[in-house]
């Protein structure tokens, strides 16, 4: 690569993460087609992933070859600009068990526990989009990670509404079977009975599909998955699939055949993203060979408003467009994926699409899963601005009820060992006044709210 570029990955990376490995290299990249290959894109540095003044102030340093110490002070003072953990993920979703925050666990959802285990928080390699980043840029403050095996499970006992834990990352995949074991098998136990689905986020499918094939331990990997599902768990591998070329070779077609095999099922998702997957024929593409391979086409998200959004982030009514004409041409077994589907702080809103009513083009937006539950299923609408690309770009139309993020507490909280009563879930907004974005790193004051 030009040394002009190589500066720029050297700039982009001493702030946001890149690491790649030969798999993506050797057999995912076109390198003919290189810097505009889809996957060269996802997974290697371009200068405008930063703001351009961050982009010039790092430049700066690299340009008077600082140290090492320096460059690593200097991203640390902007990562809070990047807006680290969208959702006020660390405000709202840590639970707290026996009177202390339990770290590295989230629990936005009352059936939903996220377990971020301390040894999967690195990935085979990284996708530029990831909002996820925080995560592998060593900077303590904004990483999550659990330890603490025997607290998270005392917590999942002592918490009734769960039955469905999620293991993320990072990717969990990364971990050996040894370790994987000591974080499945309490689950497997009949005192977590309730416990009735277990999930893996993981990238391992597209970036290292030799997890699942000819690892020393892949076997022991798949027998675990057999033994889980024997135990009468659902297991299901959450795997992340940004283009279809991800799909063509052998190796994964096989990785897949033998996931299956154990009885676990493999669900697909990722966001829509500006020079990845921005067409309605990669989606469509994408959907129909995972149905072939008996993959579930399950979401497609929006660009998240972290990181390397100005990037990555497409308007909504952009996203709607790729949305619809990719859904029209794939039969029904592909529709099930959602989309597209914007994981903000009160919970996962669904755009259903642009509609005019009475002269006023609004967007139809529909709460699909939400903090509070009784606000799942709530449709809401917001004036149609061409240039919107995530909820708070939005306001709300014809006096539509509209849900508020400025509740933050945490939720839920398992009971206390010393009887310490549990918060109330928090209740939504029917105010319809506008939500508006806030910079990066900046959080959202407490403020009464009315009850739906």
């Amino acid at each position: 690569m030009p040394e002009e570029y190589l500066h720029d990955l050297r700039v982009v990376s001493s702030v946001l993460p890149f690491k790649v490995n030969e798999y993506v290299v050797d057999e995912l990249i076109d390198w003919s087609a290189a810097p505009d290959d889809p996957i060269f894109r996802l997974t290697f540095p371009h200068r405008d992933m930063l703001p351009p003044d961050i982009f010039d102030s790092m430049s700066a340093l690299h340009l008077a070859a600082a140290s090492p110490d320096v460059i690593r002070k200097a991203a640390r003072e902007v990562h809070g600009r990047l807006n680290p953990n969208p959702g006020a993920q660390l405000d709202t979703n840590v639970p707290t068990h026996g009177g202390e925050p339990l770290g590295g666990v989230q629990h936005k959802y009352a059936e939903t526990v996220l377990v971020f285990p301390s040894q999967g928080q690195t990935c085979h390699s990284y996708c530029g989009y990831c909002f996820r980043w925080p995560q592998f840029v060593g900077n303590a403050d904004i990483r999550q990670a659990a330890s603490d095996i025997d607290r998270v499970v005392s917590y999942l006992a002592a918490t009734p509404s769960v039955t469905d834990v999620l293991f993320t990352g990072g990717d969990p995949m990364i971990m050996s079977s040894t370790v994987l074991e000591r974080w499945i098998e309490p689950l497997l136990a009949p005192a977590l009975e309730r416990i009735r689905t277990i999930r893996f986020g993981t990238k391992a499918l597209s970036y290292w599909p030799a997890r699942f094939t000819t690892d020393r331990d892949a076997d022991d990997v798949l027998r675990l998955f057999d033994r889980a599902v024997a135990r009468g768990r659902h297991v299901a591998v959450m795997a992340h699939f940004s283009h279809p070329r991800e799909l063509e070779s052998p190796v994964v077609r096989e990785a897949i055949r033998r996931i299956r095999a154990t009885g676990a099922v493999i669900r697909a998702q990722a966001p829509l993203i500006a020079h990845v997957n921005d067409r309605p024929e990669d989606w469509a593409t994408l959907w129909q060979k995972l149905v072939e391979l008996g993959v579930v086409p399950y979401y497609m998200f929006v660009e998240r408003d972290t990181g390397a959004r100005s990037y990555f982030g497409l308007p909504l009514t952009r996203a709607v467009q790729i949305y619809t004409d990719a859904i029209r041409s794939v039969s029904g077994l592909a529709r099930t994926a959602r989309g597209p589907v914007m994981s903000a702080a009160p919970g996962k809103v669904l755009i259903d699409g642009v509609a005019d009513i009475g002269g006023t083009e609004v967007f139809s937006l529909r709460m699909l899963q939400a903090r509070d539950a009784r606000l799942v299923g709530r449709q809401f609408l917001a004036h149609h601005d061409p240039a919107a690309e995530w909820l708070d770009d939005l306001r709300p139309a014809l006096g539509s009820w509209w849900p508020h993020e400025a509740r933050r507490r945490p939720f839920p909280v398992a009971p206390d060992p010393a009887g310490a009563p549990t918060p109330a879930r928090p209740g939504g907004h029917d105010g319809a006044d506008r939500h508006q974005r806030r910079p990066h790193g900046e959080r959202e004051t407490t403020e009464p709210v009315a009850q739906p």
